[in-house]
């Protein structure tokens, strides 16, 4: 669902991208606009699901997980039923950062993070194939990131 953002949204939106923790006094002398019309604008953004949450931007290394692997997953059946089943079992598993539905040979794509290559495999042996219907596997494990951003180009 396609939602208008004029030029003033867009620019809020950029700025809080670029820094969530903004007060509504720093992001209004941003924007050019008056405090109150910027808070007005900001709560209309929310409400309608544009901006989804606010959070902090974490060093996962220093985090003791250093390990990110991306992991094809093909699915025996994927009916309606066992996608659901499966995205719920997924949902719960806090190694996967995110999880995506894919085209091609593959059902779907995880970010699966780790502290190292043994806690990796626990999980794999211990989570991810004790899921029902699966049908394939595919590890492939990232050497380092060579770009990371959250900020959507609006």
């Amino acid at each position: 669902m396609e939602h208008n953002l004029d030029s003033i949204d867009k620019k809020i939106l950029d700025e809080l991208q670029k820094e969530g923790r903004l007060t509504n006094q720093e992001l209004s002398d941003r924007v050019s606009l008056s405090p109150s019309p910027c808070l007005r604008r900001v709560r209309a953004l929310e409400k309608k699901g544009i901006i989804t949450g606010y959070h902090a931007h974490i060093d996962q290394e220093k985090c003791g997980l250093p390990i990110n692997v991306f992991v094809l997953v093909k699915l025996e059946k994927p009916t309606e039923e066992n996608m659901v089943k499966f995205e719920s079992l997924i949902d719960q598993m806090d190694e996967v950062l995110e999880c995506f539905l894919m085209t091609g040979t593959h059902d779907y794509l995880l970010h699966v993070v780790s502290e190292s290559l043994k806690t990796y495999e626990r999980f794999i042996r211990r989570e991810l194939t004790r899921l029902p219907n699966i049908a394939a596997i595919e590890s492939s494990f990232a050497f380092g990131q060579v770009k990371k951003r959250s900020r959507l180009p609006i």
